[in-house]
């Protein structure tokens, strides 16, 4: 098939887009979606619940999800995604059981982690060198994009009432004849059970699988604690808590394009070691706290070395990963990331308990900047080990 043509690469990304919508489109319906089901005992905990009940279920489908079409290829189960999704998506605009709704956002979550384990593996599938390094990039550049467009729909539609968000969840229905029509199954070797059991990736994917939950717990405090931490300097007014947030993912696409001009130039160790300094300077700028600007340009930074993390670690997992079990890896670094979302504030927020926000940011910038040290010494030590293996030969 001819996967450089932009039908397939639309198509592709138009089901990336699935995986932000997923969680933030209906976050602007929260308040008045609280209020609606007041007489339900812990409402308002479990509307919250709400918005990121999807992480858990992707998560945990994701990886399964993977090893599955492993076994029965990769688009046997995308059109069943793609319809599980508008299903679960929409149960809360037809649903007045706010169990049935989570039940649904559950549905939500398995979708999604089977749909962004397919496309992020058909991605590995269909490209490969510099033209995979491109679309990975491009990939993450649009799924930020895609985000600040359905959270400002849905701010629109929540003005309409809360429950009209939730039709937006049936954009995966139209992107259906999309996928029947431009993508195609990849050619694959047949292998037999006991010959898949033996191939194996590399150890060093694990560390990046962990590397990629640990960048989702720190990174996640933003979207969660930033709107509180602006109040308490003196910003009352909501746009500008927007702005600010929204300002963090835009310029995470904008580093996300650049990925692949970045990449050119540097190892997939030094863009790590880049993008958790950008962090810490990020955490330090926001520790600060002493104006709206200063957070401001935190979260800027804070996008720009996320913009740039993601995509490496998708293209580094892509390379690592033996064509046979490949949907397997993806599906776990699939897992990985969404556990670093639903654990950021299992983990950050009782900290809360004993430090003020300004002093975790602190912290966190100092572990941000030794986890940079840490990627530059083990760049060092593998450029090392290569020159001297050259040497030998």
């Amino acid at each position: 098939m001819k996967s450089e043509t932009w039908q397939v690469k639309a198509t592709l990304l138009l089901v990336s887009s699935l995986t932000i919508m997923s969680m933030i489109t209906v976050s602007a319906s929260l308040p008045d979606m609280t209020r609606s089901f007041s007489d339900v005992p812990n409402s308002e905990g479990l509307v919250k619940l709400s918005l990121s009940f999807p992480g858990l279920f992707i998560a945990l489908s994701a990886m399964l999800a993977g090893i599955v079409i492993d076994r029965t290829g990769r688009l046997k189960l995308l059109g069943i995604a793609l319809v599980l999704f508008a299903i679960g998506g929409t149960s809360g605009y037809w649903l007045d059981d706010l169990y049935g709704i989570l039940a649904g956002r559950a549905l939500l979550g398995i979708s999604v982690g089977i749909s962004m384990t397919i496309v992020t593996t058909l991605v590995a599938d269909y490209y490969q060198g510099k033209s995979r390094q491109q679309f990975a990039g491009l990939q993450i550049a649009v799924m930020s994009l895609a985000g600040i467009l359905f959270i400002t729909l849905g701010g629109v539609l929540a003005d309409v009432g809360w429950r009209v968000p939730f039709l937006l969840y049936f954009f995966s229905l139209l992107i259906l004849p999309a996928v029947s029509l431009y993508l195609k199954e990849p050619k694959r070797e047949v292998k037999t059970s006991e010959t898949v059991k033996g191939i194996q990736s590399p150890r060093i994917i694990w560390l990046i699988f962990v590397n990629v939950m640990l960048m989702w717990i720190i990174f996640f405090i933003i979207p969660v604690q930033i709107p509180f931490y602006l109040k308490e300097i003196g910003v009352e007014k909501n746009a500008m808590i927007g702005i600010a947030i929204a300002a963090s993912t835009l310029f995470s696409a904008v580093s996300s394009f650049s990925y692949s001009r970045i990449r050119d130039k540097l190892g997939f160790r030094q863009i790590f070691a880049l993008g958790y300094f950008l962090m810490a300077l990020a955490f330090a700028a926001m520790a600060m706290g002493n104006s709206y600007a200063v957070v401001l340009l935190g979260t800027l930074l804070a996008g720009l070395g996320m913009g740039l993390m993601i995509p490496n670690a998708n293209l580094w997992v892509m390379h690592l990963a033996p064509q046979e079990i490949r949907g397997k890896e993806i599906g776990r670094l699939t897992t990985f990331w969404f556990l670093g979302q639903f654990l950021s504030p299992l983990v950050l927020l009782p900290v809360l308990n004993y430090l003020s926000l300004s002093r975790l940011f602190y912290i966190l910038a100092l572990v941000l900047l030794g986890l940079t040290l840490i990627f530059l010494m083990w760049y060092w030590i593998h450029k090392r080990s290569l020159a001297t293996t050259d040497a030998q030969n």
